[in-house]
């Protein structure tokens, strides 16, 4: 359990930098809505690493079934071809770092009720590419661990704990403490606002590095 943790925590600390989901739980904190938005989101947010974990985990699960010879080959090359995707994508956006304009969606995030915000949650959490691969990564190496049902549940729950941890920071901070944190959050969205692509880019890189290594490593 505690080798798989430890595979685990990059990936949940890639999840959790994202900057994005940060960017979008400030301004539907500071959107007419405010916190029943961000509450909204940061719900889905969780919902959807949650699920698109699980459902890896349990086809990731048959590659370690029995009568299968090499099961760990098969589980490396997926973890393998995750990284290369992963690198892919720092690349991309690395090359995309000058590109100062704003979603769509984000521009929309004063007409999103509570329902609307939690969707949009679970769609950048478990749809978004960059999360995707970070969650499907995840849930590879806790299907192909051969934890027992007790151990696979606790890993899923403890990825998904730490890839959420900085939405719900975010969230429970502010509803804590909004009048000091109100002005620390406004400057936080600006500067990631504009650091967007090189953030993901490195921590995309970071991320592909280790999720390759490991694949390579059992190859």
């Amino acid at each position: 359990m505690g080798q798989v943790i430890g595979d685990l925590l990059p990936l949940a600390i890639g999840v959790a930098l994202s900057p994005i989901p940060v960017v979008a739980t400030i301004l539907m904190i500071l959107s007419a809505r405010g916190r029943g938005a961000a509450t909204g989101f940061a719900t889905g947010w969780v919902l959807g690493i949650l699920l698109v974990t699980g459902v890896v985990t349990i086809f990731a699960g048959a590659l370690d079934s029995p009568g299968d010879s090499e099961p760990g080959t098969a589980a490396s090359w997926i973890k393998v071809v995750l990284g290369l995707l992963l690198v892919g994508l720092a690349v991309k956006q690395w090359q995309a770092r000058s590109d100062t304009e704003v979603p769509g969606w984000m521009r929309a995030i004063d007409t999103l009720t509570p329902v609307k915000a939690a969707g949009l949650g679970a769609l950048l959490s478990g749809v978004n590419p960059k999360n995707l691969l970070l969650c499907v990564s995840a849930g590879v190496a806790i299907g192909a661990a051969g934890l027992g049902t007790g151990g696979t549940i606790g890993a899923i729950v403890v990825f998904t704990v730490l890839a959420s941890a900085t939405v719900l920071t975010v969230v429970l901070g502010y509803l804590l403490a909004a009048e000091r944190l109100g002005p620390a959050l406004d400057h936080l969205r600006v500067w990631l606002q504009d650091n967007n692509h090189a953030v993901l880019a490195i921590v995309l890189l970071i991320m592909g590095a280790v999720v390759l290594g490991k694949g390579l490593g059992g190859l």
